[in-house]
């Protein structure tokens, strides 16, 4: 089967950054991005939406202004009656939705969406399923492997539909109830004072003899490691993918997307993608995740 050529997408902002640097984020992404989709809005606390909800409508028009396709994310793991009704709100906006909890599946009424790496799209049933309901496209979970990505990429495309794989930044690992954040500061989670905030790329987690393990994000455990794929772009796209996520993170994202960008054009080799990947990002430990990694920590080496 022949090799589609692999599209860009930025995936929903995971953390608390303010206001202010998130509409400056939104613009520079419209500006200079070389990405055709970007998903918007609040995937993980819905307690921290109120805070820059308001520049949402022009960072969306924004967006598509600058001919980018948008989508807006539903909430991970919703447990209040207003959370659940967030859901229809999204499907009467009129901006393509991506569902990242099945129970946003009953306010689709019919309309189109796309699955984002939070919904266990695991085998070719669930996605046939999805696609009968109305799935468009799907960003895999990130916890699967690359046997997996090729036989789903595969699947889809027989159901006109598109894979897309996590290919940079920590790996959305669980989403609970608890706040992580809050309990570390001994607070609960309905007076947290939003003191996640003070971790714009997430608290590190360590073992107890020190070494570097995940990091929490308020409600959210990621990965440690940064997911990067740069260097494996080629057989992603060999292998039916149709796009890969890039997740916000601190740093110059812009820069990473331009990046991402060449590699996929074949203007620079994986070496050098990767070597200037860890330039832009030098904070970061890079990993193959799940996709080729013998262990999805395994730490990934120059080369």
């Amino acid at each position: 089967m022949d090799a589609r050529p692999l599209g860009l997408t930025v995936g929903p902002l995971m953390f608390p950054w303010t206001k202010e640097r998130i509409a400056e984020f939104y613009q520079r992404l419209a500006e200079a991005a070389p990405v055709e989709r970007v998903v918007i809005g609040e995937l993980v606390c819905s307690k921290r939406l109120p805070f820059y909800e308001d520049v949402l409508p022009e960072a969306i028009e924004r967006l598509q202004r600058a001919g980018k396709r948008v989508a807006i994310t539903s909430l991970a793991l919703p447990t209040l009656m207003r959370e659940r009704d967030a859901a229809k709100e999204l499907f009467r906006s009129g901006v393509e939705v991506e569902l990242n909890d099945l129970s946003a599946l009953g306010a689709s009424d019919g309309k189109a969406f796309t699955v984002g790496p939070l919904i266990n799209v695991y085998n070719e049933a669930t996605l046939g399923f999805l696609v009968q309901r109305g799935a468009k496209a799907f960003c895999l979970p990130p916890e699967l492997p690359f046997a997996s990505i090729e036989i789903l990429s595969h699947a889809a495309m027989t159901l006109n539909a598109g894979v897309e794989v996590w290919a940079y930044g920590r790996a959305p690992l669980a989403i609970s109830v608890r706040c992580y954040h809050a309990r570390i500061h001994g607070l609960s989670k309905d007076s947290c004072r939003f003191v996640c905030a003070a971790d714009p790329d997430g608290l590190p987690v360590r073992t107890v003899d020190g070494r570097d393990f995940l990091a929490i994000n308020g409600v959210q455990t990621l990965s440690h490691a940064h997911v990067n794929l740069i260097g494996d772009v080629k057989k992603l796209a060999a292998a039916g993918v149709a796009s890969l996520r890039l997740s916000p993170h601190s740093g110059d994202f812009i820069a990473l997307t331009k990046l991402f960008h060449a590699a996929i054009a074949g203007e620079i080799s994986a070496p050098e993608a990767f070597a200037r990947a860890q330039k832009l990002a030098p904070q970061a430990a890079f990993s193959h995740g799940f996709a080729f990694g013998a262990y999805g920590a395994e730490p990934l080496a120059a080369g």
